[in-house]
C-alpha cells in the first residue's frame, strides 16, 4: 500500500507542475492534483505504518488498510471535477464525503490505540491527531459551502489553510522530527518533550492563519510569526546536532531537513499573497516543490527499504538507501 501511494504522490506532484502548461484550469485544479490524490492519501498511510509503532501495537486491519485508497478516490472525483465545471458541485460534495469518512474512521482508530498504549503513546502520535482534526473541519468547510454560498470564498480559504498548515504541516514537522535523527544515526534526546511542548503552539498557530486569513491579516500574521519561530527553533535545534549531516551532497538527510525551511519559505509566498504581490499559483508550486517534494523524497529514501523488506536490516537496506539517498542534497 504505501509503495503505491508513494508513487502516486510522486505522480500527482509531477501533474500539478504539469498541468498549468496543458490545460487552462484554475490553480486549485493543481493543488488538487497533488494534495488530494497523493499526499492526503499517502499522509493516511503514513499514518497506519507510524501509528503502531507510537502506541507499541500491532497493524491495523484490513478495513483500516483501506481508508487511504477511500480518500484518494475522492481526490480523484475532486479533480476531475475541475474538467466537467457542470458536475463541479457534485463532484466535490462526493469528494468531501468520501474523504470525511476516511478522515473520521482513521481518527477513531487512531484514538483508541493512544487509549490502550501500555504507558501512553509517544507525544508524536498527538500530531498526527490534531492533524486529523484539521483536515475534518476543512471537509466540513467544504459542505458548508452548500448551505453558505455567500461565504464560499471565506470557507475556501478556510479549507485551504486547514489543509495545507494543519493536515499536511503538523503532519510533516511532527514526522520528520522522529524521522530525521533515525536517517542520520544520531539519537535526539530533546524530540519527545519538543513534540509534546511545540504541538500547542503549532495547533495554535494554524488556526490563527486559517481564521485571520477569513477576517484579520493582522491575527494570520501572528499565527505566520508563531509557525515562523517554531521552524526556525527546530532548525536551530538540529544545526547543532546534524550540521554535517544536512550539509551533505547525499542522503535522506538533506531532504529531511528542507521540510522547516520549505515550510517558512511557503508561508513567506502566502503572505506576499495574501498582501497582493504574487498570484495564488506561485504559492501552491511553493509549496509542492519547496516543501512536499523534498520532504516525501527524503522520506521515501529512508523508508522504502523498510516497506519494500520488512525485518530485520541486511546490506541490501544500506544499499538501497544509498542508491534512492545519492545526490540527496543536490535535489
Amino acid at each position: 500500500m504505501l509503495i503505491g501511494l508513494v508513487v502516486t504522490a510522486l505522480c500527482g506532484f509531477i501533474g500539478a507542475l504539469a498541468l498549468g502548461w496543458l490545460f487552462p484550469l484554475p490553480s486549485a485544479a493543481h493543488a488538487h492534483f497533488a494534495l488530494a490524490i497523493g499526499v492526503m492519501p499517502l499522509i493516511m498511510g503514513a499514518m497506519l505504518h507510524f501509528a503502531p509503532v507510537l502506541t507499541r501495537s500491532g497493524a491495523p486491519v484490513v478495513a483500516v488498510r483501506l481508508l487511504p485508497w477511500v480518500a484518494q478516490c475522492g481526490g480523484v472525483i475532486i479533480t476531475l471535477a475541475f474538467f466537467f465545471p457542470a458536475y463541479f458541485v457534485v463532484g466535490r460534495n462526493l469528494a468531501a464525503s468520501l474523504a470525511l469518512v476516511a478522515a473520521v474512521t482513521l481518527i477513531v482508530w487512531m484514538w483508541r490505540r493512544a487509549r490502550q498504549a501500555l504507558g501512553g503513546p509517544h507525544p508524536g502520535l498527538y500530531w498526527y491527531l490534531a492533524a486529523l482534526c484539521c483536515l475534518i473541519l476543512a471537509l466540513l468547510a467544504v459542505m458548508a459551502m452548500n448551505g453558505w454560498p455567500e461565504h464560499y470564498l471565506a470557507l475556501k480559504r478556510l479549507h485551504l489553510h486547514l489543509n495545507t498548515l494543519g493536515l499536511i504541516g503538523l503532519t510533516v514537522i511532527g514526522s520528520v522530527q522522529v524521522l530525521l535523527p533515525t536517517a542520520a544515526g544520531k539519537p535526539d534526546v530533546q524530540v519527545s518533550g519538543r513534540l509534546r511542548r511545540d504541538l500547542k503552539y503549532a495547533l495554535a498557530a494554524t488556526l490563527l492563519v486559517a481564521v485571520g486569513a477569513v477576517w484579520s491579516k493582522e491575527v494570520a500574521w501572528v499565527g505566520l510569526a508563531l509557525w515562523t519561530a517554531l521552524l526556525f527553533g527546530l532548525l536551530v535545534a538540529w544545526l547543532k546536532l546534524y550540521r554535517n549531516e544536512i550539509f551533505n551532497w547525499h542522503g535522506a538527510v538533506p531532504c529531511l531537513a528542507m521540510a522547516p525551511l520549505g515550510l517558512v519559505l511557503s508561508l513567506l509566498f502566502g503572505a506576499l499573497h495574501g498582501s497582493g504581490f504574487i498570484q495564488v499559483g506561485g504559492v501552491t508550486h511553493v509549496f509542492i516543490a519547496a516543501f512536499l517534494l523534498p520532504t516525501v523524497t527524503g522520506a521515501a529514501s529512508q523508508l522504502l527499504p523498510i516497506w519494500l523488506r520488512p525485518g530485520a536490516q541486511t546490506p541490501w537496506h544500506g544499499e538501497m538507501r544509498r542508491r534512492l539517498g545519492r545526490w540527496g542534497g543536490l535535489r
